[in-house]
């Protein structure tokens, strides 16, 4: 596959100058004519049966292994879920964290993140990164672990900034579980997770899959309560709600996924090509470049993720609204003054020059 056959997957680019992966991924017409299939199949002999539970059955069994070869960790060690802010639930809630124990994390993240943090009664360490360069975030956030930290939860990469987080800094410095939320790093870039303890995956994001997919990797199962348990994580149940976990993060597993968006994100991870990560990195370094030479201010440093986030001339929300009237999906970034950029691999530079033009 090339870059005009990749693109050409995708309806939307004959339209749009489609810059907003880092909330909904472009879909293709494969992924959505997988979904169709499933749902005439649902119309036609209905969603019940043998057939339509071992169909159920292959097809989770089937995102499982693909979203773990996305993380490069075992199947064993993936629960299904429904987003990103359902693993970081899922993870938290399962630490039974009490109120004399402290988290650290960014003010760079996600309410699907910091929200479970607060949730969960532990204090919050914040350590503030919005101001200062990247190359400065291990000592900030280093700053904020003490005796009392039972978890450092930050992402992968900033969905503010785009900056990639000193993750591995932080694993060799600290004896710390880590949640790392990857809802902009996974589709986007490569990412081996086998070292930290927690790692989170949106399938509709740079995935390019449906809504309400994704999963969580758990490092240690059995090291994990079942806080929040669901019918797909249970071996055997008894009339009073004892029950049974299934073997390893399958435990964890969320709620029911239907089979549409099951057959959809499988389409749209196996069609996905093996330069996707190359392609995305370059279209955000030229992206860069092309904003910066027009004498934009850029936010995100060279070098770091497929995120571009920059301060417009004018008012954030009616920038982006007017882009989009333009052709250009971009999006405000709430509370900052700015807009962002998400550049995939389907991003050309006909897509940068009408981003251009739009900002001016």
């Amino acid at each position: 596959m090339n870059r005009d056959e990749a693109r050409a997957a995708f309806p939307v680019l004959e339209h749009f100058a489609y810059l907003n992966a880092g909330s909904f991924g472009p879909l293709a017409r494969t992924t959505v004519a997988a979904m169709e299939a499933q749902l005439e199949r649902g119309l036609a002999v209905g969603r019940s049966g043998g057939p339509f539970m071992d169909e159920l059955t292959e097809l989770r069994d089937g995102v499982r292994a693909r979203l773990a070869a996305s993380l490069d960790v075992s199947p064993e060690n993936v629960a299904l879920t429904t987003s990103t802010t359902r693993g970081c639930n899922i993870a938290i809630a399962g630490l039974r964290l009490q109120p004399g124990d402290e988290v650290v994390t960014t003010d760079n993240e996600h309410f699907g993140l910091i929200g479970p943090l607060h949730a969960s009664g532990a204090a919050v360490r914040v350590a503030r990164l919005t101001d200062r360069p990247a190359a400065e975030a291990f000592e900030v956030i280093a700053a904020e672990v003490t005796p009392k930290t039972r978890l450092i939860a930050i992402s992968h990469v900033s969905w503010l900034t785009g900056h990639v987080l000193p993750l591995e800094q932080l694993r060799d410095a600290f004896d710390v579980p880590l949640l790392i939320d990857g809802a902009q790093s996974v589709g986007a870039m490569p990412v081996d997770a086998s070292r930290y303890d927690f790692y989170t995956i949106s399938g509709q994001k740079w995935l390019c899959g449906p809504d309400t997919t994704g999963a969580l990797y758990v490092a240690d199962p059995e090291r994990l309560e079942v806080a929040t348990p669901s019918y797909f994580g249970q071996q055997e149940y008894e009339p009073e709600g004892a029950f049974t976990a299934k073997e390893g993060a399958a435990r964890f597993d969320s709620d029911w996924l239907a089979l549409p968006s099951l057959a959809g994100l499988i389409s749209a991870i196996d069609t996905a090509p093996e330069w996707r990560y190359e392609a995305a990195a370059e279209a955000a370094a030229r992206c860069r470049d092309l904003l910066l030479d027009a004498g934009l201010e850029v936010v995100t440093e060279p070098g770091q993720s497929t995120l571009v986030s920059v301060v417009p001339r004018g008012d954030p929300a009616e920038t982006v609204a007017t882009a989009y009237e333009h052709g250009v999906v971009v999006r405000e970034l709430p509370k900052t003054g700015w807009i962002r950029a998400s550049c995939g691999y389907w991003t050309n530079e006909e897509d940068l020059e009408r981003l251009l033009a739009a900002l001016r």
